[in-house]
């Protein structure tokens, strides 16, 4: 593994370029970067995501759900690993803004290897995105 993580980028379909950055640009705090009519890079803790309108695209549209650790978890997902302080201050500002969650901020698989705080929301155009902060970050990969 290098010395640094690169940062990844991902481009998704969202129905509203305005919609998209109030939400990630706004809630989520995402710097935007380059943009046009019909997207916009956001940079969501240093890696790049793009807002791509998708004319048409219905916000509530379904996706699938798996079992994990007694959660249904909406697939598919992105999101990033925080420190556990960066993800309390994510979980409150969104529980005070009023976000439905898919699945609850808690922690699962409680004493455990892996144990994580998580949480699961969709954006506006219903992408599903999990934050998550593991009590001991070297833990992300563990089996």
């Amino acid at each position: 593994m290098p010395d640094a993580l690169r940062p990844f980028h991902l481009a998704f379909p969202v129905h509203d370029i305005a919609v998209a950055r109030a939400f990630y640009g706004g809630l989520l705090g995402c710097p935007e970067g380059r943009s046009a009519d019909s997207w916009a890079d956001f940079n969501l803790y240093g890696h790049q995501i793009v807002a791509h309108l998708q004319p048409g695209l219905e916000p509530g549209r379904r996706v699938h759900h798996n079992p994990v650790d007694g959660d249904d978890v909406p697939v598919p997902h992105f999101g990033v690993v925080l420190s556990l302080d960066e993800w309390g201050a994510l979980a409150a500002r969104l529980q005070a803004a009023g976000i439905s969650f898919v699945v609850e901020p808690h922690v699962r698989f409680r004493g455990e290897v892996g144990e994580q705080s998580t949480m699961f929301f969709l954006d506006p155009s219903g992408n599903a995105l999990e934050f998550k902060a593991f009590r001991d970050p070297a833990m992300l990969f563990a089996r």
